[in-house]
């Protein structure tokens, strides 16, 4: 059998000769490997998610950069295609007015023909009166 001096120094409680801190025995060591194995598997599966969490940002921000530049693509199409349409109405928008500007300056000359015209209609309706009278006549 053990005696009691021996059985004190397994127990947690006894002190060493010093006084000052517990013996090495006195802490049950396969608890501490217990405790240390949790430590370790806790650490490595919140190490897993911090990967795992980090992978999904990376992923997201690769769709939203991705989806940033298809949208700025498209914006700079739709501008582009804007830019040639306001260029091509205008270019056409120019030559109308270009043409109304002929238009006006060959129309200047038409208010002359027009009196001109007149001049005549007038001759010939004199004329036609006077043949009709003629004819009548006879």
């Amino acid at each position: 059998m053990e005696d009691a001096g021996e059985l004190k120094d397994r127990t947690p409680n006894s002190e060493t000769d010093s006084g000052s801190r517990p013996n090495l025995s006195s802490f049950n060591q396969t608890d501490l490997l217990k405790a240390l194995e949790v430590v370790e598997r806790d650490s490595l599966a919140i190490a897993e998610s911090f990967t795992s969490l980090f992978a999904s940002l990376r992923l997201v921000l690769s769709e939203v950069t991705g989806g940033s530049i298809d949208h700025m693509q498209c914006f700079s199409d739709a501008a582009g295609r804007l830019q040639e349409s306001a260029i091509e109405a205008t270019t056409r928008g120019n030559r109308f007015i270009n043409s109304c500007l002929r238009l006006n300056e060959e129309m200047k000359g038409i208010d002359d023909l027009a009196v001109q015209l007149n001049i005549l209609r007038k001759n010939v309706d004199a004329l036609d009166f006077g043949v009709n009278r003629l004819l009548r006549r006879t």
